[in-house]
């Protein structure tokens, strides 16, 4: 039997301030298209309390493939074409399911 692997990614966007109304206004889509894609165990986009212009990312995807899946998608949806050229600040961690 093959063990499963979970992909988590944690880290954060920092989003120019001219740029800020748009994305706060994809967001909300942006999050639930992915909460209901196959495999998407949890993903939150939070607005750092601290730092004006963060959002700090958690997501979990049950296999490698749904992660896959859901860069796919997000390479062409409307949040990609919004947030084009921010950097994002992420790490990538797999753990046994």
């Amino acid at each position: 039997m093959t063990e499963q692997i979970q992909i988590s990614l944690t880290g954060y966007i920092d989003v120019p301030e001219d740029r800020l109304a748009a994305v706060t206004a994809a967001l909300p889509a942006h999050i639930a298209l992915t909460r209901v894609e196959p495999g998407c165990l949890s993903f939150d986009v939070i607005a750092n309390e601290d730092i004006p212009g963060r959002f700090n990312v958690t997501e979990k995807f049950a296999s490698r493939a749904d992660f896959e899946v859901h860069q796919q998608r997000m390479r062409t949806s409307q949040w990609a074409k919004i947030t084009a050229g921010i950097p994002r600040h992420y790490q990538i961690t797999e753990t046994p399911g």
